[in-house]
């Protein structure tokens, strides 16, 4: 398995060949890399760097790896230990550090994991940023400091709570009529982090909590992705406890899905749509998502008066362009909510709260508040990549032939038919290539897309 790296870290499974999977080497090379990056922004003084890790078997491994690294790099650690990639965020900003890392594969299965590098914002780093550290790591001769230059543990704390209170005084999170509500929720944490973090959250908003796979083992129950071939499980759960609904996040906690109180998927592309639904309610705004997310936040930006703008995929390309239009509001198709007035990171806490106190406010059930929004369906599918396939020149075909239609190629080729559109990438996180589509039917989805990857293997001769 090649190591990936992206805009969205350093990536692959823990084991094996030095180089091609992710090994003490790897995980010492990158982070020495990262370290030299964030010192030469700190002329003059020792930086400060924020560690937190999501509850992966491989995670306290590599995160003993990260801080002994750091520490002979010459940088201090504040070690947060257990922590969700939001909370990490956040307290890079909190602690005024000079840089973080997150040490989480996110929603990949439990032989991966990953370095997720931060800024002094808290927010990942850029791609030109990136290539710095890729190419620093391969560069040769680096002195490490003498004693008296090691770096030191400042601090190992539990921020978790911290991130918490933030989140209920947030002026749009309405504790008081979410507590009225008392709602019931079944809350699925892959046991991971999430199961710290999401109980007391939605406990101290008044919640009735029935909890499933929330010890933070790292075994995950099923695929840690929250999709819905993935959440039989918390779908059963929530008819059986007779909830309002279930709440589910990925091992990391910047995914947030919903499912709804008869057992269906509120679906992952609609937790932002909603939230942003919400926050446009009381300020009128922009709103951001990335190319392969719904044409529903366009149609819900639209309704309040805002505009809609898209980005290229990937959190940092999100991130840039919300600040870029000014947005209000944003994230991802992949239950990504983004709200600013908080942090710039996909954050599945906020998401709750905002969702609950818009459910709340509301007063309908999971099912009444889906049915308020355009009705979209989304096909998602992926081609793992060979040495037959070139996948510039799969999009260079592919733009060619649609050159006619409205593409979009600032991330692989979307192309935006008048009722359903299609996008082909190749992933940051997978050895894959994306094809998601979207239309007003699933069938219409569904055939969209066998019709790309037919085009596709056709293309490659497969």
């Amino acid at each position: 398995m090649t190591l990936i790296k992206s805009i969205s870290g350093i990536r692959g499974t823990v084991g094996g060949p030095s180089g091609d999977n992710l090994t003490p080497p790897d995980v010492v090379k990158f982070t020495a890399a990262y370290a030299r990056l964030i010192a030469g922004r700190c002329p003059g003084k020792k930086p400060t760097i924020v560690v937190g890790r999501d509850a992966r078997l491989s995670g306290e491994l590599v995160g003993d790896l990260v801080e002994g690294t750091l520490l002979a790099c010459g940088a201090d650690v504040v070690q947060v230990g257990l922590c969700t990639t939001p909370g990490t965020e956040m307290a890079v900003i909190v602690h005024r550090a000079d840089g973080g890392i997150i040490i989480t594969a996110s929603h990949n299965p439990r032989q991966w994991n990953a370095l997720k590098l931060l800024n002094a914002e808290g927010e990942f780093l850029s791609d030109a940023e990136g290539k710095q550290v890729l190419a620093m790591a391969e560069e040769c001769g680096f002195a490490y400091p003498a004693v008296d230059g090691i770096g030191r543990v400042v601090a190992r704390e539990d921020f978790n709570g911290e991130h918490i209170r933030r989140v209920l005084e947030l002026p749009l999170v309405d504790v008081e009529a979410v507590r009225r509500r008392r709602f019931k929720v079944v809350v699925d944490a892959v046991n991971s982090v999430g199961g710290i973090v999401m109980p007391r959250l939605l406990r101290e908003l008044g919640c009735e909590v029935v909890e499933l796979n929330c010890e933070p083992t790292g075994e995950f129950a099923h695929n840690p992705e929250p999709l819905p071939e993935n959440l039989t499980q918390i779908s059963d759960a929530v008819v059986r406890e007779k909830a309002d609904l279930g709440i589910v996040v990925d091992p990391d906690v910047d995914r947030l899905a919903f499912v709804s109180e008869d057992g269906s998927m509120f679906v992952e592309e609609y937790t932002l749509v909603a939230v942003a639904d919400y926050v446009l309610s009381r300020k009128v705004g922009n709103t951001v998502s990335n190319l392969s997310s719904s044409r529903a936040l366009r149609d819900v930006t639209l309704r309040h008066g805002g505009s809609y703008f898209a980005s290229a995929v990937g959190e940092v390309n999100v991130v840039a362009k919300m600040k870029e239009v000014g947005a209000v509001i944003g994230g991802e198709g992949n239950g990504g909510v983004i709200y600013p007035e908080l942090h710039y990171g996909r954050d599945a806490l906020v998401g709750t709260a905002l969702f609950l106190s818009w459910l709340a406010e509301k007063n309908l059930t999971m099912t009444e508040l889906r049915a308020t929004y355009p009705a979209y369906f989304a096909s998602k599918n992926k081609i793992s990549l060979t040495p037959a396939i070139d996948v510039d020149k799969v999009l260079r075909e592919i733009k060619a032939r649609y050159s006619g239609e409205n593409v979009n190629d600032i991330d692989g080729v979307k192309i935006d038919f008048a009722e359903n559109w299609v996008h082909l990438r190749k992933s940051n996180t997978e050895p894959i290539i994306r094809i998601y589509t979207e239309a007003k039917t699933m069938d219409e989805a569904d055939a969209l897309a066998q019709r790309f990857i037919g085009e596709i293997k056709a293309i490659c001769n497969l």
